[in-house]
């Protein structure tokens, strides 16, 4: 098992009982995380701080995880990580998640071990390279 330092993570999610589930979580895996309601909210957060992965919920208000991983992916080519989280049905959406640019896929109810094991899917690579923040905002 490939050990990863503490991560900066942001959460994509409008439910706040699933954010806050998510956050925890996270917090005792050892990562830290931000919180936005809406695909706006993911982008504006990505233009006030690096991170190395976004738990993107699918389904969101305003603008959804889809088009904020489209806008993501056009304005931060080196950006980060993009775990997709949904109650759909995988084979529904996985073919127009992977299409927008997201890296992983994990459903909803997020479960401990899932989750610990699509962060260290997606960034035991990137963090043999760098234990610092892995990507910076433009």
């Amino acid at each position: 098992m490939t050990i990863i330092s503490a991560l900066n993570i942001l959460i994509a999610e409008d439910n706040p009982v699933n954010q806050k589930v998510t956050q925890l979580m996270l917090q005792r895996i050892g990562h830290r995380a931000d919180l936005a309601a809406n695909g706006q909210e993911v982008l504006r957060a990505m233009e006030n701080r690096a991170y190395d992965l976004v738990l993107m919920d699918i389904q969101m208000p305003d603008m959804n995880g889809i088009e904020a991983t489209k806008h993501i992916r056009s304005r931060w080519q080196q950006g980060p990580k993009i775990i997709a989280i949904t109650s759909f049905d995988p084979e529904f959406c996985r073919e127009q998640c992977f299409s927008a640019g997201v890296d992983d896929f994990i459903n909803k109810p997020i479960r401990m071990n899932e989750l610990g094991a699509a962060i260290e899917r997606n960034m035991s690579m990137s963090s043999s390279k760098s234990e610092t923040l892995l990507f910076q905002p433009i």
